[in-house]
């Protein structure tokens, strides 16, 4: 797993402690979803698949190598690791990417429509509109390679008819971005359900904003 002297790690508590809060937050159910973050030594800890977050614990998460092999842990790693090694193999700024199935931004997936960015924090801490993926099937590394490819220059992007991804230097931080999505997402909805037409914000803001979010991933 590439990283560099200023790459962002994590611990396997606040894996599973944002996990939890993901539940609380109504961001997923059940055991959908899942969330992944950069150890020390170039190893990922994920969340296990067909676990409950509300019972999970720590000894339920699985540590990975930067090639998907598993190193410790009696479960098997959620099935959208590919998704997860992707985005951290190709940017060692990141320390962790969520997966939710978040009710709006679902919705706005499920149309393949990118969610816009017309609240300033958006940008801020986004990086502009929410963009869709291209439908890949879900676990493959095909589907992995195009998210990892949106992120570049974007904190959130939407999976085709599925759900959210979201990325930041701690798993605090992406998932405050899960929310943030998910809540513009029913701004922009309910706007629309009331009849208003969506007026975006300034060029000059988008632009100023998208820096300061570019600055601040580069040096997290």
């Amino acid at each position: 797993m590439p990283e560099t002297p200023t790459s962002p790690t994590t611990t396997p508590e606040e894996v599973l402690a944002t996990a939890q809060h993901m539940l609380a937050d109504g961001l997923v159910e059940g055991t959908s979803g899942n969330i992944s973050g950069r150890l020390p030594g170039g190893r990922v800890c994920l969340t296990p698949s067909s676990v409950a977050y509300d019972t999970m614990t720590l000894d339920d998460l699985v540590v990975l190598d930067e090639s998907g092999a598993v190193l410790s842990g009696h479960r098997s790693p959620t099935t959208e690791k590919d998704l997860h090694l992707s985005a951290l193999r190709r940017y060692p700024e990141l320390g962790a990417v969520i997966h939710t199935h978040a009710v709006y931004a679902t919705m706005f997936a499920v149309a393949h429509e990118a969610i816009p960015a017309v609240i300033e924090e958006v940008v801020v801490y986004v990086g502009g509109d929410v963009p869709c993926c291209e439908y890949r099937g879900t676990g493959t590394a095909e589907l992995g390679d195009e998210v990892a490819g949106r992120l570049a220059d974007r904190g959130a992007v939407l999976l085709a008819n599925h759900g959210l991804v979201t990325c930041g230097a701690t798993p605090a931080k992406a998932l405050h971005l899960a929310t943030l999505v998910e809540r513009t997402a029913k701004i922009v909805w309910g706007t629309r359900a009331m009849g208003g037409e969506i007026q975006p914000l300034p060029e000059r803001v988008n632009r100023d904003m998208a820096g300061v979010y570019r600055w601040v991933r580069e040096n997290p």
